[in-house]
């Protein structure tokens, strides 16, 4: 099945997430939305990118996909995230981050180009006592983080105190973090291989 994607308006991908998302609501703002039509026209998904959530990653060069919501058509989350990719980096930005939730599986990531950066911790939610917040039933969740960049992208600031594990820059393969360095997870990374 042919898919396109085209741009959308924040409403229209509102409307799409609000029908369409599993365990999210819509954000509360947005740089620019896009969706994935079919041969047909019919609209099959949206997805949402804004500032990154985390200030800590918000440096101006970054956007985060906060929401990506389809119908179940084949291949339209990969579609939306290669087009949310190649319009961060046609507008100037280095780095596109998003998450996901344990438990879910990163194929459509993957599948467009993206790349798995951290097992993050389980957050114990936004609500503080000088802010109170309502639970949104995602929270106590570990993630995953995932990115695009550009060459010229700057390291991201994660801090170890929420990482889990983190991929070897050899294999690829998942490294408990703990205190100090990752523990190296094949011979190549044990060996200083570069």
């Amino acid at each position: 099945m042919a898919l396109t994607v085209i741009p959308l308006t924040f409403a229209q991908a509102c409307i799409v997430v609000d029908r369409l998302h599993r365990h999210h609501r819509r954000p509360q703002g947005h740089r620019y939305s896009l969706g994935v039509v079919d041969a047909d026209g019919i609209l099959r998904g949206a997805a949402i990118i804004g500032r990154p959530v985390a200030r800590a990653l918000d440096d101006g060069w970054t956007v985060e996909v906060t929401r990506v919501a389809t119908d179940g058509t084949p291949n339209a989350n990969s579609a939306l995230l290669g087009g949310c990719w190649r319009v961060a980096a046609a507008c100037g930005f280095r780095r596109a981050i998003t998450y996901t939730q344990s438990g879910e599986s990163g194929a459509s990531l993957r599948g467009a180009g993206w790349r798995n950066v951290a097992e993050l911790r389980p957050r114990a939610g936004w609500s503080t006592p000088s802010r109170p917040r309502l639970d949104r039933g995602t929270d106590g969740l570990s993630r995953t983080m995932w990115e695009r960049t550009r060459s010229n992208a700057v390291l991201l600031p994660v801090s170890s105190d929420l990482l889990l594990a983190a991929p070897c820059p050899h294999c690829g393969a998942s490294a408990p973090i703990g205190r100090g360095r990752p523990a190296a997870c094949c011979k190549a990374a044990q060996q200083g291989v570069g």
